[in-house]
């Protein structure tokens, strides 16, 4: 229970118990999920775990690259086929492959990288954006 702030100085403060996280398993709403399963898939090299179907149509697709797992579902249109999406928002990958190596083979099965890789906070990253916008920062740590 929190103090109101009128005795936050004269009562002892607890705070809650520390969230820990084992894994972030992320689910992105996409305009077109062949587009962007295909995407993943071929350009960054995720594998298709499993397809979701209802009444014979496509509905979502699980994918999984290493230990991370992610989420694809398609939009409805319920909110607008041109509302933006992925603002203000960015998903980081951690591996321990060569980014550099990364990068180059993303860009020559046809992503547009919107950062070269380069070296930031003790990393090495790039970033791109997938086909519906979301940003992406693909990055390693750097040797010691």
């Amino acid at each position: 229970m929190y103090p109101d702030s009128e005795d936050a100085n004269t009562q002892e403060q607890t705070a809650p118990a520390g969230f820990e996280a084992i894994a972030v398993g992320p689910s992105l709403t996409v305009a077109s999920l062949d587009t962007s399963m295909a995407w993943y898939r071929d350009v960054l090299g995720f594998a298709v775990e499993r397809t979701y179907e209802r009444e014979g149509k496509l509905m979502a697709v699980a994918l999984r690259a290493g230990s991370v797992e992610m989420l694809l579902t398609q939009d409805n249109g319920a909110k607008g086929s041109d509302r933006v999406k992925g603002e203000g928002f960015s998903l980081m990958f951690t591996s321990l492959q060569d980014i550099d190596a990364l990068a180059a083979g993303a860009k020559a099965r046809g992503a547009t990288l919107d950062a070269e890789p380069a070296d930031a906070f003790g990393m090495r990253v790039f970033r791109l954006r997938d086909p519906d916008g979301f940003k992406l920062a693909i990055a390693s740590q750097r040797p010691a």
